[in-house]
């Protein structure tokens, strides 16, 4: 193995030729020991597989001088000899045996991931972070998702199923790609598309007063009591802003996270509610059109600001801009 002139050391005589002059000083103070260890590790696995420096050079298509620079640097910041050397050919030492083997557990871990980043971004069948609102999931996403596939079947998803907030923090840290989210957000970082919008309805027990109307101004609910989702839930945000507009602040019975269990409280008569319409019609519980003020919540998709698509997300958003105003059936 070629090695590299170096000056004698500030302290001690020079080492024999098969030692290596130990620079431990470089590697100390805190040093970031990745950076500086990283482009070499992969020299010194192809070396310690091959124990001959020129085939070693020959497999990687590296020069011989730069691959034994490599590795001496490496030795020489690690403190520590790696091989021991035997004209041509060189064989591990102890430490360098030890040291192998974390060094292809991390090359292994780098080649895994850099798989699987290559499979995520892949046109065809890549992945795609997709976040959306509980009451969105038993039927707009489904149906979404099944159109998108039919010219699109390789393509995956993960999917995440959450309230607004929640999902809006992990838009903003970059776990998910797109979300569709209620109502549309509008701040800074953040890119918000209005695609539609779904009437909401006045849910009331089957023996409720109100139930033989069709429509109802909602003021006409300001004495009753409400069951509603968490604050932190969009739809709870519409609601008391909606109960506001009719001049009213809504006497909170019961807080919920899932619209379904909240039909399922207001049919046992604990209550009435804001809601969505359902996907398919709830036993004991009369949903009514409120006619003022206008009950709706806007739904929206939204992504980061600035954020790199890869080709799947890509072509999923771009589905999506496409259904604007036909998003929901209700």
């Amino acid at each position: 193995m070629e090695h590299e002139p170096r000056s004698e050391p500030r302290n001690g005589p020079r080492s024999d030729e098969n030692r290596i002059e130990w620079r431990v000083d470089r590697a100390t103070n805190g040093r970031d020991w990745p950076v500086v260890l990283a482009p070499r590790l992969a020299y010194f696995a192809q070396v310690a597989r091959h124990e001959h420096v020129t085939r070693a050079a020959l497999d990687t298509g590296v020069p011989q001088s730069t691959l034994s620079r490599a590795i001496v640097r490496l030795e020489q910041d690690l403190g520590v000899a790696l091989f021991d050397r035997k004209g041509r050919t060189v064989a591990l030492t102890r430490e360098g045996r030890s040291f192998l083997g974390a060094v292809e557990s991390a090359l292994a871990d780098i080649g895994r991931a850099a798989e699987s980043l290559r499979a995520d971004a892949d046109p065809a069948t890549g992945k795609v972070a997709f976040g959306f609102l509980h009451t969105m999931g038993s039927e707009t996403v489904p149906g979404l998702l099944r159109e998108f596939r039919a010219d699109h079947p390789r393509i995956r998803f993960q999917l995440v199923q959450t309230y607004g907030e929640a999902m809006l923090e992990r838009l903003r840290a970059g776990e998910l790609d797109l979300c569709l989210t209620s109502p549309v957000p509008d701040e800074p970082g953040l890119v918000a598309h209005r695609l539609d919008e779904q009437r909401l309805r006045l849910v009331v027990p089957a023996d409720h007063r109100l139930a033989r109307r069709r429509r109802v101004r909602l003021a006409e609910a300001a004495e009753e009591a409400f069951v509603t989702l968490e604050p932190g839930y969009g739809l709870r945000r519409i609601t008391d802003d909606l109960c506001a507009k009719a001049g009213f602040r809504p006497r909170i019975a019961f807080e919920g996270e899932e619209a379904e269990t909240l039909r399922g409280l207001v049919a046992a008569g604990l209550g009435v509610a804001l809601l969505p319409p359902p996907a398919f019609a709830r036993p004991g519980v009369v949903e009514l059109t409120v006619t003022a003020p206008r009950a709706a919540r806007e739904i929206g998709v939204a992504w980061l600001e600035g954020h790199h698509d890869t080709p799947p997300v890509t072509a999923f958003k771009r589905f999506l801009l496409s259904r604007r105003g036909g998003l929901v059936t209700a």
